[in-house]
């Protein structure tokens, strides 16, 4: 998400601060759903009040790191604690981003991209902004923590660590009701996404799949609604998921803790 002083975006001025990445890595849960989740940047989101630099606004958000139901579900952020945002600014699609020099420090290999990435997808949430440069201090910097950043950074260039599903909605620690609507991006076979409900028990309550608007080889948008029963108000896991060609089991699973209510 972006940041800046000055008015970087036109549109509704109430809009949220909406979507920020967040890495994932396992908390200790033997699953292909902590598998799936490691090493890859992770859709979460946050509300604001009303704002006209909804690109701060999410930034700031983002360099708060993970709530504590995300912390929970194994989100951890990449990027280190005690990093402030200076400014950004925008310019013919391109934010700069003026970062403290607690962002810097190098990082080992796999981790430093996931640092860079987590800003890159933030910012270009928005259609104002297609690609990121960095500052550290106020100074433009060619390469950080050995990654060169000499030229605006794109999705694309940081498009392998994203997972093969996303789950953009709902998000983790959110109270939903039946039916819930289920949403994200996937590139997977045939462009086939499976959804399930899983109660406090871990049991299946309610089970349904979709088709996203592309798969094998690229990335298209998916959702779809499905009921459950409870009882009441109870603890919960929405779980989404590929399953796989060979032996059809579930892969690159995305595990959703939710509150489900009737």
């Amino acid at each position: 998400m972006l940041s800046g002083a000055q008015r970087e975006f036109d549109g509704d001025p109430r809009r949220p601060a909406g979507r920020r990445m967040l890495p994932s890595t396992c908390s200790g849960r033997p699953s292909n759903g902590c598998r799936g989740r490691v090493s890859k940047v992770f859709v979460t989101e946050r509300a604001v009040p009303a704002t006209t630099s909804v690109g701060r606004a999410a930034l700031d958000r983002l360099l708060t790191g993970p709530s504590a139901a995300e912390y929970a579900a194994g989100l951890r952020s990449q990027i280190p604690a005690g990093t402030t945002l200076r400014g950004v600014r925008v310019s013919a699609g391109t934010a700069t981003v003026d970062l403290s020099s607690a962002f810097g420090p190098a990082a080992s290999p796999p981790a430093m991209p996931l640092r860079i990435a987590q800003v890159v997808y933030t910012l270009t949430q928005f259609p104002a902004v297609t690609g990121v440069r960095f500052q550290v201090n106020g100074q433009g910097v060619t390469v950080t923590g050995g990654v060169p950043v000499q030229s605006p950074q794109t999705r694309a260039m940081y498009s392998g660590y994203l997972p093969a599903i996303t789950v953009q909605s709902p998000v983790i620690g959110e109270q939903v009701t039946s039916p819930v609507t289920i949403s994200g991006t996937a590139d997977v076979f045939e462009a086939v996404v499976s959804a399930r409900i899983l109660d406090p028990a871990g049991n299946e309550i309610a089970r349904t799949f979709t088709t996203a608007s592309c798969g094998t080889g690229c990335r298209g948008d998916y959702s779809v609604t499905v009921s459950y029963p409870v009882p009441g108000t109870e603890p919960g896991t929405i779980e989404v998921f590929e399953s796989s060609a060979k032996n059809g089991l579930p892969v690159n699973v995305q595990l959703i803790p939710v509150t489900l209510a009737p």
